[in-house]
């Protein structure tokens, strides 16, 4: 049967699961040594480095752990609404399986159910799904995570050596394209009026750019880039001494970080780091045709189930923390209404319009608990930062934006469904890891730019870095007077992704050195002298301390 959902590509390492229904049995990565099983499937297993590793048929039986009603995206074969979920097996709970939850209504689905594989086979797959299994008491505690957020600060690998790069950087310049919702431009003219902003910015002309570092470099992420180093290199011709593009890196600002290593160890003197999307002009232009998305069969583990957005894992990490400690979508309304009173000052945001915790709550579904507030705004727009070194920075006619921090450490699991349960994964360790490397502390802080692709990514900043205690942010977020501009932690002070626009991540770099010159008018915080960026998150995230010289 060919329903023309989204197929899994099947490979020797991985055929034992994705057939395994062919006999009703679902089948596990095992290893032969310690008995635990692997999920995705490993050439190692991780928990005891041995390389013995068999196949296991297990009883199909899981604890629900997660799940959310997914009403805005739809596939071939797989229109909304449907229920995307996560289980962890009864034989080895650390092992979560996301899926789809099916043969129930989703109002009578609650996390610790027990669930029950039943198979539905498509061409030569035979996807896993899972049912309620019935008979079942009451329901089971959900499992632990291996490292408890708690912990997560005494997993940080100690400094190298008490020299710090970051002391042999600073931020020059920052520029900003037009932004629009559907500008249908070319994205490469996007970064490029950016990247001269940020140098005309910093007091520099094209000749002293040394290097160049972007994200996501080029590649098939479409509607996410302009084509990485080598588009605007070939625009340009500034021929640098340094460059460095590429998506595994320390979040969507990651290439800032990179520039620092990159100009504190001397390979380059000026570093433009810049970041491009177009993601409303692609969409737009798929939508009538004329552009075909990229298709064939998926290495995902979750896009088989409809979990196609970065939302689906976010959305049962929301609802995880509201279980464990009480939080409601008010909590996370305070935020999305934080950041469009703060856009209302920002000639530059898309969404400036006054909204109302009844607007919030009474918009349409995305995927539960996630409403159209609480997801970021797609947009065209390029972000641009010149990363210079120090000394050459205080002859610059610019005030120079000091670098007291950063922090880049992994400490979670990779795996979006195998990570953190509770938050969005990768924010306790890199903030850990940055308060590891200074002596200043939460309470020095005057303005805080957090990654907020959607709002929980921002109540997840705010507890990891120390802002508040863990689960704590239900009475620290309430009536949002404490992330108001004139409250204890201002934040995302240019109306933040979630109203100014998906700028990922660079333009909270931008707002933070906005802030800390005293530039940014009307939504200026009065003395910011110390600014905290928080940037990415499920995939690896970073985060960096930048002060005044002052």
């Amino acid at each position: 049967m060919t329903t023309g959902r989204p197929l899994p590509l099947v490979t020797d390492q991985n055929r034992f699961f994705w057939t395994s229904g062919a006999d009703g049995r679902l089948r596990m990565q095992e290893c032969e040594s310690c008995a635990a099983l692997i999920h995705p499937p490993q050439p190692i297993c991780r928990y005891c480095g041995e390389r013995k590793l068999g196949e296991k048929v297990v009883s199909g039986f899981a604890t629900l752990v997660g799940f959310t009603v997914n009403h805005r995206f739809g596939l071939p074969g797989l229109p909304p609404p449907y229920v995307v979920a996560q289980v962890a097996l009864e034989e080895d709970p650390r092992v979560r399986l996301t899926t789809n939850a099916v043969e129930c209504d989703p109002e009578d689905l609650a996390l610790g159910k027990r669930m029950e594989v039943v198979f539905e086979q498509i061409e030569d797959v035979w996807l896993p799904l899972f049912r309620p299994a019935g008979g079942q008491s009451e329901l089971a505690p959900l499992p632990q995570d291996a490292i408890a957020p708690e912990q997560i600060r005494f997993h940080v690998r100690p400094m190298a050596t008490q020299e710090k790069f970051e002391d042999k950087v600073a931020l020059t310049g920052v520029g900003m394209s037009e932004i629009g919702r559907r500008l249908m431009v070319p994205p490469l003219s996007l970064t490029i009026q950016a990247c001269e902003r940020a140098v005309e910015d910093a007091g520099l002309t094209m000749s002293d750019i040394d290097g160049l570092a972007t994200y996501p470099g080029a590649g098939p992420v479409v509607g996410f880039g302009e084509g990485g180093v080598t588009a605007l290199e070939a625009a340009l011709g500034l021929r640098p001494t340094w460059h460095n593009g590429g998506i595994e890196t320390f979040g969507p600002a990651g290439s800032v970080i990179a520039a620092m290593l990159a100009v504190a160890s001397g390979l380059a003197r000026h570093v433009l780091c810049y970041r491009t999307l177009w993601e409303a002009s692609y969409n737009e232009l798929v939508g009538r045709g004329e552009i075909t998305p990229p298709a064939g069969r998926t290495p995902s583990w979750m896009v088989p189930f409809g979990a196609t957005s970065a939302a689906h894992t976010l959305a049962q990490n929301a609802q995880r923390y509201f279980h464990r400690y009480g939080a409601t979508r008010e909590t996370l309304g305070w935020i999305a209404l934080n950041q469009r009173a703060n856009a209302a000052l920002n000639p530059t945001a898309i969404y400036r319009d006054p909204m109302t915790m009844d607007d919030y709550l009474g918009a349409r579904p995305i995927t539960t608990p996630f409403g159209l507030y609480d997801c970021d705004v797609p947009c065209d727009g390029a972000t641009a930062v010149v990363v210079s070194a120090v000394d050459a920075a205080r002859d610059l006619p610019t005030t120079p934006i000091l670098v007291e921090a950063v922090g880049t450490q992994i400490v979670e699991r990779i795996e979006w469904d195998q990570s953190t349960l509770t938050h969005e994964p990768h924010t306790f360790g890199p903030s850990a890891h940055m308060w590891s490397r200074t002596s200043m502390r939460p309470e020095d802080v005057d303005v805080a730019e957090l990654y907020d692709g959607f709002s929980f990514n921002c109540l997840s900043w705010i507890e990891a870095l120390g802002f508040c205690g863990i689960g704590e942010a239900k009475d620290f977020l309430d009536g949002g007077t404490n992330i108001a501009r004139d409250g204890v932690l201002p934040l995302n002070t240019h109306g933040g992704q979630l109203s100014h626009g998906r700028t990922h991540g660079m333009g909270l770099v931008h707002e933070a050195v906005t802030q800390l010159r005293g530039e940014a008018g009307a939504r200026q915080i009065a003395g910011a002298r110390v600014a905290v960026v928080g940037t990415g998150g499920l995939t690896p995230g970073g985060v960096m301390l930048l002060r005044t010289d002052e």
